[in-house]
């Protein structure tokens, strides 16, 4: 075998590791212009993406290899459109669920608690564990072809990023913007801390509905009360109606006794209240309930807080302390039956709120955490979307985020944890609060040297919400930082626009007053092919590690990508993976006959030359073929097309174009017909050269989608062609894919409509004649005779007669293409293409009733069209549409007039 020569089937599994590794080995990953080299120049534009940072000891599911596969091809396109580019990977520490692992792990196997552990040995633990586990993600990752400058790897928990960290805090504590105090936020009783609002996940839950009294102090008479959470009457500081509620006007400004405990509160008045719901009165438990929260601020009432850090009634609660929230529930409801204070319970629909991590019921909660007052980085944000320097794709997320930043609270940022960025606050026995960038060794306010750090962990969004500059060295103004920042886009999933991306857009205006990218391209969720979402319990989670090891990465990726739109959910199934599989081995097979016409030509042959561009300096003229001009014309609009489509993010569709073109257009056509033009000394060599430019451009537009096989065949395509005498076109071609040049868009030269045009009647003829067969079952051995009227495309028939007669299946002996005929022909089937007609004699092999019905059926339809067109014509379109639309359409009226009418006379 010759190294040219490609083996007889595409064996992905032995090509993709090595392909790789021959990428890394030469350097292709990393930016050709690097600001840390002697040859550095400023000028050159660089493309950057921050990887969003997966969960360190994370696993590969769909979700990434969505996100991997478009960031990917957005590097790729970039690289080759000769942009310095940088993809900087790394992985989030990821608190809770990172802590989580390490605590079940220890339970399991060591029957240890992190409590029975210690802080210190704990965390030894869990870096023990990253170091173990953390590399599996990395690697996942490299297998889809992520084409990062893995030299450039951040963790959020390394030195560099934790001093990044420990900056901005200070920076903010130091504006004022970081404060601590008491405030409702919502807690999670079995990960023990406090969780941000979007870690809180809404579900529709049948519960009881517990309608109750509530006394008047020194009366017989009560408001009747309804809660879901009987037990969090322990927590009541109020009854609040309506100012207008005729029902409870009278009550207004009593007191009421909190049943059971037998402590006295007011009855409030508060517009908040609804008067048609439940009962029209509301216990008011500011402790435990963020719209009685609320209600107590603006009354000064006080706030209670009757539940631990457990969830179990804690002091506050009488008789019931100690108990668990469901407990106490249960024993408090059978006492208020005996006391006679309970009027019903039903049955009840509504929403209830479970941590994103565990699934319990959150809590409410009172508790002292850090905050970062958000509204004037919210406002920095908003504008910047507002005024354009960030434009988030699709738009219509602009609207979402909006409306999130309006509408934010100030952000819980402390988290009750031990993995993760320390809170970088110290306090004295007498509570000064000393806050810097280093560790302290004395109290900044009295001097003491006996001081300790907040037990507190910062929330994990707080180091990810630095991540575009942290991971070029911020807050050092290093070289990477001056060149690569701001970065161009942040893609990520729709679901976390506000989790990540609007917290890197507050943090990156805060801190280095830029925007930290100019573009967020926002992908949807993979669901199973019928629309689902995959989870575990349905069983159709779809394993992207298996689809790579059955079918391969470049089958994967191309589907992810091909089947997306920005911001709208992609329906992946098995079968379509496999259905790409079979397109990446079509590519293959069209490269092993691209490869042998190559090798087919000899060192004597001096090849006419097509022009020493990709397509535009080939002209439709000269000593192409009509074949020649139509594929480079057709691959012209293709280049044309696919990079408007870049532009404008519709990657899906570019991928869809390039497949149908590779398939369709390149395989299906041109290459059959180039199998003839080869047999021709007067064309073979020109074919060749066409074969070998169309199909390198095919191969560099597909390479951001499939980026494994593209590069395999590519490699042998520059082979095969520097050994032969086509060497001239591949004398520019660096040694890899990865780093050629993308295709350039050129102008037309007027030569290409026609030619596709003629090209188009061609193609039409011939799956006419082959419907034809289709429809009779003859055999596609068996030649048959054709007539053509052909009127003024006669000349254009005859002249590509070897084409019509090779892929119809006609005898050559036996066809003729004349303006007009006489005599109609007996015993023929007649097709009518455009204005041609064609004449196929069927003796003994048609069914003359069948293709009376056949002609009617086509007639109908042409008059449908006809009928379409004349109402549109006679309508307001004529007068508001463009001329030359209008002239179009008037044109398909006359095609279609002409059609019927020739289809009406071979009926007759």
């Amino acid at each position: 075998m010759t190294k040219q020569e490609l083996p007889k089937a595409y064996d992905f599994k032995a090509t993709e590791s090595r392909i790789y590794a021959m990428w890394e080995a030469g350097g292709f990953f990393k930016p050709h212009n690097d600001p840390n080299k002697p040859n550095f120049d400023p000028t050159v534009k660089p493309f950057v993406i921050a990887i969003p940072p997966p969960n360190v000891t994370g696993e590969l599911h769909i979700g990434h290899a969505m996100f991997v596969s478009v960031e990917d091809l957005m590097t790729r396109y970039h690289r080759m459109k000769g942009y310095s580019t940088l993809w900087i990977p790394g992985s989030d520490h990821a608190g809770i669920a990172t802590q989580l692992m390490v605590e079940l792990d220890l339970l399991q196997n060591e029957e240890v608690t992190r409590e029975e552990l210690g802080r210190e040995k704990f965390i030894e633990r869990t870096w023990e564990w990253k170091k173990k586990y953390g590399g599996l993600i990395t690697n996942q990752i490299r297998r889809l072809g992520a084409s990062c400058d893995w030299d450039r790897e951040r963790f959020t928990l390394d030195d560099g990023l934790s001093r990044a960290v420990r900056e901005a805090f200070v920076r903010l504590y130091e504006k004022g913007l970081i404060y601590r105090g008491p405030r409702l936020i919502n807690w999670s009783p079995g990960l023990k801390t406090a969780v941000s609002d979007l870690e809180v996940e809404y579900s529709e839950e049948d519960v009881q509905l517990y309608y109750f009294k509530y006394m008047i102090k020194d009366s017989d008479e009560y408001i009747p009360v309804a809660t879901i959470r009987p037990e969090t009457i322990l927590g009541d500081t109020a009854v609040a109606v309506h100012p207008e509620d005729e029902r409870f006007k009278k009550f207004i400004g009593k007191t009421v006794i909190v049943p059971i405990l037998g402590r006295e509160i007011p009855v409030i008045a508060d517009e908040y209240v609804s008067m048609e719901f439940g009962t029209g009165a509301l216990k008011i438990t500011p402790g435990h309930d963020p719209n009685d929260y609320a209600i107590a601020q603006r009354h000064n009432l006080p706030m209670i807080s009757m539940l631990d850090v457990e969830a179990k009634v804690n002091e506050n609660g009488g008789k019931y302390q100690g108990q668990d929230r469901s407990v106490a529930r249960k024993n408090m409801w059978a006492d208020m039956k005996a006391a006679g204070l309970v009027i019903k319970t039903e049955n009840y629909r509504t929403t209830i709120p479970r941590t994103q991590r565990g699934g319990e019921i959150v809590e409410p909660m009172i508790s002292e955490q850090w905050f970062v007052k958000i509204e004037s980085l919210a406002n920095a944000g908003l504008d910047a979307v507002r005024d354009g320097r960030i434009k988030i794709v699709p738009e219509r997320f602009e609207k979402t985020y909006y409306n999130w930043l309006d509408n934010i609270k100030d952000w819980c940022i402390s988290r009750q944890l031990w993995w993760g960025h320390r809170i970088p606050v110290w306090y004295c026995a007498d509570n000064h609060m000393t806050v810097t960038r280093e560790d302290p060794q004395q109290c900044a306010t009295c001097g003491s040297k006996e001081i300790r750090q907040d037990e507190d962990v910062l929330d994990t969004w707080f180091s990810s919400g630095l991540w575009p500059f942290s991971t070029l060295g911020w807050p050092e103004q290093t070289p990477d930082l001056k060149y690569f920042y701001p970065t161009s886009y942040m893609e990520t999933g729709y679901d976390i626009l506000f989790f990540w991306v609007a917290r890197m857009i507050m943090m990156g205006l805060e801190f280095t007053e830029e925007a930290p990218f100019h573009t967020v391209y926002l992908h949807g969720l993979v669901r199973d092919e019928h629309g689902q979402k995959m989870s575990k319990t349905k069983g159709n989670v779809i394993d992207p590690l298996n689809i790579m090891d059955d079918l391969g990465t470049d089958a994967l990726r191309f589907t992810l990508l091909v089947g997306s739109t920005p911001g709208n959910d992609t329906n992946v199934g098995v079968k379509k993976v496999e259905a790409n599989r079979n397109f990446a081995n079509k590519i293959w097979n069209v490269g092993k006959f691209v490869m042998n016409a190559i090798e087919g030509l000899t060192t004597d042959d001096r090849p006419q030359t097509v022009g020493n561009g990709q397509q535009s300096t080939v002209n439709g003229q000269s000593s192409n073929t009509l074949a020649d001009s139509w594929i480079l014309a057709k691959q012209s609009r293709l280049i044309r097309n696919v990079e408007r489509q870049f532009q404008n993010f519709q990657y899906g569709q570019a991928g869809q174009d390039i497949y149908e073109f590779i398939w369709s257009d390149f395989a299906d056509w041109y290459v059959e017909i180039a199998k003839g033009q080869m047999q021709r000394t007067k064309t073979r060599e020109q074919t060749v050269e066409v074969l070998a430019r169309v199909f390198d451009t095919c191969l560099r537009l597909l390479h951001p989608f499939t980026p494994f096989v593209t590069e395999e065949v590519w490699g042998y395509l520059h082979t095969a062609l520097r050994e032969s005498p086509l060497s001239e076109i591949c004398k520019d071609w660096p040694n890899a894919l990865i780093v050629a040049k993308w295709p350039e868009q050129h102008e037309l030269e007027g030569w290409e409509e026609s030619k596709v045009a003629d090209f188009e009647l061609i193609q039409e003829t011939v799956r006419a004649i082959r419907n034809l067969r289709a429809e009779k079952n003859i055999s596609p051995a068996k030649k048959i005779a054709a007539q053509f009227a052909a009127g003024d495309k006669a000349n254009l028939l005859n002249e590509q007669s070897t084409v019509i007669v090779a892929l119809a299946g006609l005898n050559m002996d036996e066809v003729k293409f004349e303006e007009s005929i006489k005599q109609k022909p007996e015993d023929s089937a007649a097709l009518v293409v455009g204005s041609v007609e064609i004449y196929i004699p069927l003796a003994g092999m048609v069914d003359v009733a069948n293709d009376k019905a056949r002609l009617e059926k086509d007639l109908k339809e042409a008059q449908s069209h006809i009928d379409r067109l004349e109402k549109l014509l006679s309508s307001d379109f004529a007068n508001k549409a463009p001329a030359q639309v209008i002239a179009k359409e008037r044109e398909k009226l006359d095609a279609y007039k002409d059609t019927a009418e020739k289809l009406k006379t071979q009926l007759k």
